[in-house]
């Protein structure tokens, strides 16, 4: 792999006008997520006659499109997100980019886009990081966020996939996401709207999925939660997801507990954070499984005292414990009295370890960039 890497060089055109010393560090004190952004991105182009090309880090800044680009009327787009950390020693890592590369690679084939190689996903990463290695802020859960997105940038309004494309990846630094401790989350669950079914778009992660679920996420707030939780397309009997994360049940408590995930079913997200779970459970002795769960088992599992605790999980939050569950059907009920759980709690100090260095990394998720 390594010659392939040196093959996509990014070539460099650092901006002349970065933010200053004072400025980026008012904005590492309490940055969010989502609200700055460093001072570069990188770019990259795709056609039919050159393929990948012209990839180039540039400075921060918008991008000119003309109004009849593909995929403002077709939705061709994706996006992906991984974080970069700084650990202990000062280093600066990333976890698992070679599994959001994968996965940028699917979403691409799903939306019959070109297919960014994974050679060059990582090499965009680590130039843009080692570039703006500046903006990665220091502390427990603070992180620098990268976000890869891909569109579909051929004009004209015929309805086929794009002649061109151009990839594009930004940073964005980001705090912790529970500052003031950790607190569950309320969720709704639609039965109304659907995120997916078999044989759409839900194991893709593009833009028009985050489009349709917004609805649904007003309609929980409406009701006074904080999340949606989708069912699935065809019976509205399974649970799918939260939101944009995968869900976790735990079931028993102690050395007896075991976590339980929905199954995938070719409508949700492959999560990467889902999959580090799996594994790091087992790495924690805890019996770690893939199931289709209802409604009625949620239900009567917290009421009969089986599910102990319910959590999601996603690359910005990590891990969010959910502590009530409200339903137009199904009435409502609490988990764990409304509190996080013991269970809930270890696998996310975990697997925060190994992402900050303060555990070993057994399993090479780490990417080192500087």
């Amino acid at each position: 792999m390594s010659s392939q890497v040196r093959e996509w060089n990014i070539r460099m055109h650092p901006s002349e006008a970065v933010a200053s010393a004072d400025e980026r560090e008012a904005i590492l004190a309490n940055p969010g997520f989502g609200r700055f952004f460093t001072d570069h991105m990188v770019s990259a182009t795709w056609t039919h006659e050159h393929g990948w090309h012209d990839a180039e880090l540039i400075p921060y800044g918008p991008i000119q499109l003309d109004p009849a680009t593909n995929f403002m009327h077709y939705g061709q787009a994706i996006f992906e997100g991984l974080k970069a950390y700084r650990h202990a020693d000062g280093s600066v890592k990333t976890f698992r980019p070679v599994a959001n590369a994968e996965r940028f690679a699917a979403s691409a084939r799903r939306l019959a886009m070109a297919e960014l190689p994974i050679e060059l996903f990582l090499a965009s990463v680590e130039a843009l990081v080692r570039q703006d290695q500046a903006w990665v802020p220091s502390g427990q859960e603070k992180s620098l966020y990268l976000r890869p997105f891909m569109l579909g940038t051929e004009v004209g309004l015929g309805v086929r996939p794009a002649a061109e494309y151009r990839y594009l990846l930004i940073a964005s630094p980001a705090g912790a996401y529970f500052p003031q401790g950790v607190k569950p989350v309320s969720v709704w669950l639609s039965d109304e709207y659907v995120r997916a079914a078999v044989g759409g778009t839900g194991e893709a992660k593009c833009a028009g999925n985050y489009a349709a679920s917004l609805i649904a996420q007003a309609e929980a707030a409406q009701h006074g939660c904080d999340q949606v939780v989708w069912l699935d397309a065809a019976e509205r009997t399974w649970i799918e997801e939260m939101g944009g994360m995968n869900l976790y049940f735990v079931f028993g408590s102690g050395d007896s507990a075991q976590i339980v995930t929905p199954e995938l079913t070719g409508s949700l997200l492959p999560g990467i954070t889902r999959s580090s779970l799996l594994q790091v459970a087992e790495d924690l002795g805890i019996r770690a499984t893939q199931a289709r769960i209802s409604v009625q088992d949620w239900r009567q599992g917290c009421l009969e005292g089986q599910i102990t605790e319910v959590f999601a999980c996603g690359t910005a939050a990590v891990i969010t414990p959910v502590g009530e569950v409200k339903s137009r059907n199904s009435g409502g009920w609490k988990i764990n009295g409304g509190t996080t759980g013991p269970i809930t709690l270890k696998l996310r100090q975990a697997l925060l370890d190994i992402q900050t260095g303060v555990a070993e990394d057994p399993h090479n998720w780490l990417h080192h960039i500087c």
